[in-house]
């Protein structure tokens, strides 16, 4: 697999406090890669270390294949669009002079702001001073600056903070069409699990500092396998079997609460409990629920 970022043993240190530690972060060309994790857990100063915004204190970036240094750093980012905390603006200027500027710094054509507009959503906007713009518009518009040039690799943290649901909506879509439509790969961080849920290919996990978890999405799902929920007829019936079996087994809510049990064993049982005069009339698996899984990564309760 081809991956278009590569960490190996990201280290950040202020003085005696490592706040991310030997991160090995891999993300696949062409797909949405979330990064996840509660709020200070490393998140945005991993990101700021792989645009070069802060000093990398042990361990190596790469993109694109190339190994990130100090003398090639400018012309590897210039692939690289970014939304980094909140965007920047002039808010006397509006929306499409903005956008001249930093078509300006970037050298790219000018007919470029058209595409990022309608990319965005904002072409009715474009024409207003930023200073009037809703927060959700002035997300879209850093979004538009970071899409200018078309980077192979757009980095966005925490870019649907602050947005009411329906903002949120807008830009979850838009980040869901970007390797599609243009073949970008977008590394975004976010701690709303639900959202990454919707939106990312792959995922990683990072809690204190360190990655605990590195895969796709259906990888992470795995994890919400729990327990086999049976409802039957005859209750009495059913314990004695799955006592006999030595199956721990609890009641809950009107059902029967079995530890998981590979498809095979699981289908053997039923027969068994059908047969011994059970009923089983519904089988279900019991899935944690994406925070679930995460609070079992993480070790982690109360709010992200």
């Amino acid at each position: 697999m081809e991956y278009i970022v590569e960490t190996r043993g990201l280290t950040k240190q202020y003085g005696d406090k490592e706040v991310v530690k030997d991160v090995d972060l891999k993300v696949p060309k062409s797909c949405v890669y979330g990064f996840m994790g509660p709020n200070g857990a490393g998140k945005s100063t991993t990101l700021k270390m792989l645009l070069g915004l802060i000093h990398i204190s042990a361990g190596q970036v790469t993109i694109g294949g190339e190994r990130v240094n100090r003398k090639n750093r400018i012309a590897i980012l210039k692939g690289t669009g970014s939304l980094i905390e909140s965007p920047s603006y002039y808010g006397h200027l509006t929306g499409r002079e903005n956008l001249e500027i930093v078509q300006t710094l970037k050298r790219v054509p000018e007919k470029e702001i058209d595409q990022v507009l309608k990319l965005v959503r904002m072409e009715e906007q474009q024409n207003k001073k930023v200073r009037e713009y809703s927060l959700g518009m002035k997300q879209r518009l850093g979004l538009a600056e970071a899409l200018l040039g078309s980077p192979s690799l757009l980095i966005l943290d925490e870019p649907t903070n602050g947005l009411d649901p329906a903002g949120i909506q807008e830009i979850r879509e838009l980040i869901r069409e970007l390797p599609r439509r243009m073949g970008m790969t977008v590394l975004v961080s976010s701690h709303l699990l639900g959202e990454m849920d919707q939106m990312a290919d792959y995922v990683g996990i990072i809690n204190h500092g360190q990655l605990i978890f590195q895969d796709k999405l259906e990888a992470l799902h795995e994890h919400s396998r729990d327990n086999l929920r049976l409802c039957v007829m005859n209750q009495t019936a059913a314990l004695h079997i799955l006592k006999r079996e030595g199956i721990p087994c609890v009641l809950k809510e009107s059902a029967l609460e079995l530890p998981r049990l590979e498809n095979d064993a699981a289908a053997q049982l039923i027969g068994r409990l059908c047969e011994g005069g059970a009923g089983v009339y519904r089988a279900e698996e019991k899935l944690k629920s994406l925070e679930e899984i995460f609070l079992s990564l993480t070790g982690r309760r109360g709010s992200l």
